[in-house]
């Protein structure tokens, strides 16, 4: 019996041309990061650009991790399922090479980084983060969710959650006032633990319904908006109200927009497979 299966064999150790598409991709930041630092455009302070890319890779992932579900329901496509613990692990990686650049970033003292995470509150939050994201993936393997049972399995990685949320808040705080990003991430996730809520009380016939959708797109994204103009009005001088307003116009694009866009692009593809099915009935 062998001991490793190659990531992109199915059980039955058949070629998954899902599986290997999506596990050569995961590769492609670290790839494009590096070649961004050999050919010069991070000469400024590489290292510091390559920090910022891993950590902002991981919270990607870990949101595209947490949208397999709902792109499962809302497009049928239950076969999305095999790559979403892949998914889940790169993840983890990409945050284990975060701290493991800050480390090499601090000289390698270890006494000064333990320092620094004391110090700084992010960086205990990222820490975090990162212990409970290392703790499910360690249990992401066939055998332990045999050892742990699926119920019990399934309760321990709706931590998930919980970490992406101190993901979020760890890179709001390093961002300071550049919470452009920050902000479009933290409506997605909005839009991702929203769809949940109407997946839990009705059922995949509510959660993937147009309408559900539609009002997904529409609330996430004022979320978005009042968040951002909220964050200002907090931590800024900068009059919040302009922020909102500026939110409501098209002058100038503001983070919520894409949220919106991200929100309307589900929606429409919704409705253009549900014509699809209804034309080949």
């Amino acid at each position: 019996m062998a001991i490793f299966k190659a990531p992109w064999l199915e059980r039955n150790g058949k070629f998954s041309p899902l599986k290997a598409s999506v596990f050569a991709g995961l590769f492609l930041p670290a790839i494009a990061s590096a070649v961004f630092v050999v050919d010069g455009s991070y000469a400024a302070n590489p290292v510091k650009s390559v920090l910022h890319d891993l950590g902002l890779w991981t919270i990607r992932l870990m949101l595209l991790s947490l949208a397999v579900t709902p792109a499962m329901q809302i497009f049928r496509y239950p076969r999305l399922v095999v790559v979403r613990r892949m998914i889940g692990v790169a993840a983890f990686a990409y945050g284990l090479a975060h701290l493991g650049l800050y480390i090499a970033q601090q000289g390698f003292d270890l006494s000064k980084v333990a320092s620094e995470i004391v110090l700084r509150f992010y960086l205990m939050i990222g820490l975090i983060a990162l212990l409970l994201l290392a703790l499910l993936s360690s249990t992401s393997t066939d055998g332990m969710v045999r050892r742990l049972g699926a119920k019990n399995w399934g309760r321990l990685h709706r931590l998930v959650y919980f970490i992406a949320v101190l993901a979020l808040v760890h890179y709001f705080i390093q961002s300071k006032l550049e919470v452009f990003e920050p902000t479009v991430m933290a409506g997605i996730f909005v839009w991702l633990m929203t769809y949940r809520f109407a997946y839990w009380s009705g059922g995949v016939a509510r959660a993937a319904s147009p309408v559900t959708l539609a009002l997904l797109a529409v609330l996430s994204y004022a979320v978005s908006a009042l968040g951002e103009a909220a964050g200002y009005a907090l931590f800024t001088p900068v009059d919040g109200r302009r922020v909102l307003l500026a939110n409501l116009s098209f002058v100038d694009i503001r983070p919520g927009w894409y949220v919106l866009a991200m929100g309307a692009a589900v929606f429409a593809a919704t409705l253009i497979r549900r014509a699809m099915m209804s034309e080949r009935r």
